[in-house]
């Protein structure tokens, strides 16, 4: 049962695909995700030249990043999304893996177009950050 308590404004535009702000009750345990990249467990990096197919395996490598942690999507606070790209279409690609992923517990978070990222060939790398209750 996930503790995250996703918190949305009227005053705000609806216009985003996400919550606004999210909470967790004290006494919860937080779980501070690296960056996870689109590589593949020989450290090659997936889907080369493919935004989408990248957000793809970054999704699937944080799923495992998160059960190690005792976690799932769903306890999930607020994630980073970053995207190798100045184009908006390439964010837009990425963040639709990221939100199908994501499904109803759409957690805050920011999608951001930056200059390179630290893997050969990769272009997306999504941050979260998790709490459960042990």
């Amino acid at each position: 049962m996930t503790v995250v308590s996703l918190i949305r404004s009227t005053e705000l535009s609806d216009a985003a695909q996400y919550a606004y702000a999210a909470t967790a009750p004290a006494g919860s345990r937080y779980i501070f995700l690296a960056g996870s990249c689109p590589l593949n467990a020989d450290g090659s990096t997936a889907g080369v030249g493919d935004v989408a197919a990248q957000a793809r395996k970054c999704i699937e490598n944080l799923h495992l990043a998160l059960a190690a942690a005792g976690a799932r999507i769903d306890d999930v606070i607020s994630t980073r999304v970053l995207v190798a790209s100045a184009k908006q279409a390439d964010l837009v690609e990425a963040w639709n893996v990221v939100r199908d992923a994501f499904g109803d517990h759409d957690a805050p978070s920011t999608l951001l177009g930056v200059a390179a990222l630290g893997y050969d060939d990769q272009l997306v790398e999504i941050e979260a950050t998790a709490a459960v209750q042990d």
